[in-house]
């Protein structure tokens, strides 16, 4: 997902308040004060104690830590809708969605937790190893620094910190500058839940709290849902521990010949512009075999004007604005370079402010930023293909992989799709934004590395120790 580059070093810059903006109405929200080098090194400390003081919790007394986690966030759904309007601008009923969502993937980790198994080990199988006994088992990896964006500041939270915490980790959270007070109340709501002190924690702050947090000697792994260049910065910082990224995106969807054009579009245009855009797994690019392209883009475009554009806290809102003004700028521009580039561009309404309609590009140039940028906005390209093979060549000439989608009433095409597509999870007739929590998540190329969802994420945020024994000779 597309998000700002943290700068280059690890330091402790003067301690400045930061404000945030509502995106609707661009009044305050509230104001930030970020976080110090020396309040992180605090919050690693605690952290690092309270992992120890708790590291023989039984995997029962976790789970209870996780539905009351989820019961006791659930009386703060309302409230957290608000916020996530308030702050984020995403449109309310997708809001609720997401609440509803963030509190179902709490209890889920509850009960996917007899999924983290260990194995025996035939350590026989080598001559050395008769009459030895070999078994491993997961364990923790201590002090785990979560990384967050602003477009989920719910779900894709709770995504890193229910999975850590339930295999033992501790847990500090760095929520991005719109997400805090989110992130805040989910954190409460945790420890109303049961969860001890020290295990959970956020520290405010924005780019360079992000690399102190990642920097720090006793952090043990570093996880991150951000924008590729943000990854390469906080890896680097990182340095030689656990790094996990989920990062940008430019999706593609393909189109074939045989497909039900109207199911496509009924799922592509909502995959393309609901949330304005800004999911790393939003429709970017459509790729359309030749001869369905023209009954295709008449349906999208007519599909996409129905959509209704404005004030986010309206139930029936489905694009409102984007998370920001400096945001709706980047995207402006993305936009300008198309049509400095000769592209017909179909932007269905006026831009004003923080909110851009819906915008439909079509056959824009290689070279375009909309091809080889994400977007994260509520902006799609819309290319020819010749053939299936033409669709899979123009989906696969991008660095990220995170997930595509294509629409085909044939088992081969699907097929041969799913073999060929770079992309590390892949959709048969659903849009790519389509997302369960119970299938590896994860991105391929410069889209990023380890998987999240049930119980892969588990695999995550554990490694294997191995234990032999000699048994003591009769």
């Amino acid at each position: 997902m597309t998000d700002t580059t943290p700068n280059l070093e690890p330091s402790s810059p003067p301690s400045r308040e930061m404000a945030v903006h509502n995106p609707w109405t661009r009044e305050v929200a509230f104001t930030v004060q970020p976080s110090s080098a020396d309040r992180i090194s605090r919050s690693v400390q605690a952290a690092k104690v309270a992992f120890q003081r708790h590291l023989r919790e039984p995997a029962h007394q976790r789970a209870s830590w996780l539905n009351g986690a989820a019961n006791a966030l659930a009386k703060e759904a309302e409230q957290l809708v608000e916020m996530i309007i308030a702050h984020v601008g995403k449109p309310r009923k997708a809001a609720a969605i997401e609440v509803n969502r963030t509190i179902a993937f709490i209890r889920a980790c509850a009960t996917y937790l007899p999924s983290l198994k260990g194995e025996v080990v035939p350590v026989d199988l080598a001559p050395a190893g008769a009459g030895l006994l070999g078994f491993t088992r997961r364990i923790p990896y201590g002090v785990v620094a979560a990384v967050t964006p602003f477009n989920a500041p719910s779900n894709l939270l709770t995504q890193k910190l229910a999975p850590a915490l339930i295999t033992g980790n501790a847990v500090i959270i760095k929520p991005c500058l719109e997400g805090t007070r989110i992130a805040q109340l989910i954190s409460k709501a945790f420890s109303s839940g049961g969860v001890p002190d020290g295990l959970i924690q956020v520290v405010p702050g924005d780019r360079q709290e992000a690399l102190n947090l990642a920097a720090h000697p006793d952090v043990d792994l570093v996880t991150l849902t951000g924008g590729t260049a943000a990854g390469d910065a906080l890896a680097r910082a990182a340095g030689a521990k656990r790094f996990v990224g989920e990062l940008g995106g430019n999706s593609a969807n393909i189109v074939a010949r045989d497909a039900n054009i109207e199911d496509a579009v009924k799922r592509i245009v909502p995959s393309s512009f609901e949330a304005s855009g800004q999911q790393c797994i939003s429709t970017q690019r459509i790729v359309v075999e030749a001869p369905v392209f023209d009954a295709f883009l008449v349906h999208f475009l007519e599909a996409a004007k129905r959509l209704k554009v404005g004030n986010p806290s309206l139930a029936d809102t489905d694009l409102g604005p984007v998370v920001s003004q400096r945001a709706a700028l980047r995207i402006l521009a993305l936009i300008e370079d198309a049509k400095s580039r000769g592209c017909r561009v179909e932007m269905l309404g006026n831009a004003k402010g923080c909110v851009i309609p819906p915008t439909v590009v079509i056959d824009p140039p290689a070279g375009t930023r909309l091809i080889r940028e994400e977007v994260f906005g509520p902006v799609v390209v819309i290319l020819h293909a010749n053939d299936i093979d033409d669709a899979i060549r123009i989906a696969n000439d991008c660095e990220f992989g995170l997930q595509g989608s294509c629409f085909t009433s044939n088992l081969a095409t699907a097929m041969k799709v799913s073999e060929e597509l770079r992309v590390g999870s892949l959709w048969i007739n659903e849009a790519s934004r389509f997302r369960l929590d119970n299938y590896p998540f994860g991105g391929v190329g410069r889209s990023g590395v380890g998987r999240e969802g049930l119980p892969y994420a588990f695999e995550e945020y554990t490694q294997p120790k191995f234990t032999g024994i000699r048994l003591p000779s009769a």
